[in-house]
């Protein structure tokens, strides 16, 4: 999931800029066309504005939210400068501000409104579908009880029964062929992803706002798939946490539900046949691992969207970028200019978040040699046991198949990296 001001909300690490709005240097008597933007008070002296179809949100000081909301009632640019002045007590430069104003493209002058792209693989229509009125009751207050008794529950069996937590060496694989095992677990992984992206989609519908997929990669993971949900910037803040824990929510029902099954067969209250149990094992493993990953908030995760919500960032991943450079002494002036423009609560929150960006990687480690190691000794160890009978067999075909297919997520991110890290030596040379 990607949400953020900025450029299609990425992640919530889009530019977040402020608009400054100077002195006096003589409006003029036109009227100026907006588009419909949003306006949503951030702060006591902030306002966010945006474009909802392009996905464009900059904050602005609480002054220029009075010229935009003078403007947007048709008065000119000389009217509107004058309730600024009142509002500021002293004059306000509003054709500076106009011309700020255009430059972000907030201005109707004619032109084609296209989403600013934020992922690589992106739709280009926001979505709506599902009408508001169908999807609110799943996101009201005892739905959302419903939700975090799920989660609860799935921490309670796990504690007090911890043979039921997976076992991905042996979870992982529905069926005793492992090679079909792994092939059978990318459509479960898929549907599970899937799944999560549609709670985000849907929470947004029930606000009444709209969304749109796309893919993207993570470190060396090649497909994330993500739901942009920048148009959550048009709510007040509070509004906003719905849409991003929807997607964890939906996993704590799908988790537990399936739990709370395993659970019933462990203490022999019913006797299911080895398949269904076999199934709802490798699926608890496809939904406990990527609800954990949404956890590393180093990784631009749901989590990490609720931790800028909360904290009233802008662009707190841009400014931890950068505070980690200055650490490392590998800061240019631009990049220090940037920062020293950085807003209060970026720098705040970054001077401790680059650390945790640091350290993630080896939170990926721990957390991949836990759930993704097992799974892949296993697959490995069983392709070299059947590629060892050379390509006259069947067998051999067959692993070779199955392990191009599960390790082909793996290469190909690294490939890709390697190819853009050569491409930044170069265009520094």
């Amino acid at each position: 999931m990607r949400t953020g001001p900025g450029a299609g909300g990425r992640g919530m690490t889009g530019l977040y800029e402020a608009s400054e709005v100077s002195e006096a240097s003589g409006p003029t008597r036109a009227t100026v066309r907006l588009r419909p933007l949003s306006m949503v008070t951030e702060g006591e002296d902030e306002v966010l504005v945006g474009d909802p179809v392009t996905g464009q949100f900059i904050t602005i000081p609480r002054v220029g939210g009075v010229v935009i909301e003078a403007l947007q009632r048709g008065a000119t640019a000389a009217e509107a400068a004058a309730e600024a002045e009142e509002f500021a007590g002293q004059p306000v430069d509003v054709p500076s501000f106009v011309d700020t104003l255009r430059e972000l493209g907030f201005l109707d002058e004619g032109q084609q409104s296209v989403p600013v792209r934020s992922a690589p693989v992106q739709g280009r229509r926001w979505l709506s579908g599902i009408r508001q009125e169908t999807v609110r009751p799943f996101f009201g207050r005892v739905a959302w009880s419903c939700y975090a008794a799920c989660a609860v529950f799935a921490l309670a069996v796990f504690a007090f029964r911890p043979g039921l937590f997976p076992d991905p060496s042996a979870d992982a694989f529905v069926v005793d062929d492992i090679g079909l095992g792994s092939l059978i677990l990318i459509p479960l992984a898929t549907a599970a992803t899937a799944i999560h992206e549609l709670g985000h989609w849907c929470a947004a519908r029930s606000l009444g706002l709209r969304a749109r997929f796309g893919m993207d990669r993570r470190m060396v993971f090649l497909l994330v798939f993500e739901t942009d949900l920048t148009q959550v910037w048009t709510v007040p803040k509070r509004r906003r946490y719905g849409p991003l824990l929807a997607g964890l929510a939906l996993d704590a029902v799908l988790l537990a539900g399936p739990l709370a099954v395993r659970l019933l067969i462990d203490t022999g209250v019913w006797t299911a046949p080895d398949l269904i149990d076999a199934v709802l094992a490798t699926w608890i493993y496809v939904k406990l691992t990527a609800m954990l990953w949404q956890c590393m908030i180093f990784l631009r995760t749901d989590l990490y969207a609720v931790l800028v919500n909360a904290l009233g960032c802008r662009s707190l991943w841009r400014v931890s970028t950068l505070m980690l450079r200055r650490a490392v002494r590998r800061l240019d002036a631009a990049g220090a200019a940037e920062l020293a423009d950085a807003h209060p609560a970026d720098v705040r929150a970054g001077r401790w978040f680059r650390w945790v960006r640091f350290l993630g990687a080896v939170v990926t480690v721990a957390w991949a040699a836990l759930f993704l190691a097992p799974f892949a000794r296993e697959v490995l160890g069983w392709a070299a046991d059947r590629l060892g009978d050379g390509p006259a067999t069947g067998r051999f075909w067959w692993a070779l198949l199955c392990t191009g297919v599960y390790l082909t997520p793996f290469i190909l991110p690294a490939a890709l990296s390697a190819r853009e890290y050569a491409r930044r030596l170069t265009a520094r040379a």
